[in-house]
């Protein structure tokens, strides 16, 4: 349900942060940083959230639709 998709979100999210931290280690690429500071506008945070979140969503009902059909086929 949502919980879920909302908890597979933010490790998504973690798990991609991390894996900057250490691609960008000794690059001077400054990814990592820019994407833990505190923004200055946190409305355009938020919308940029909500987007991100309904396409993950979109993603899984799509994947949930393919595997149904999949198996409704293979029956």
């Amino acid at each position: 349900g949502a919980k879920f998709v909302h908890v597979f979100y933010h490790l998504a999210r973690y798990v991609m942060i991390e894996n900057m931290k250490k691609l960008s280690e000794g690059t001077g690429i400054p990814f990592a940083e820019a994407v833990m500071q505190r923004p200055r506008n946190m409305y355009i945070v938020k919308a940029r959230h909500r987007v991100a979140y309904s396409k993950l969503l979109q993603i899984l009902q799509r994947e949930h639709f393919v595997f149904q059909e999949y198996r409704r086929k293979a029956q």
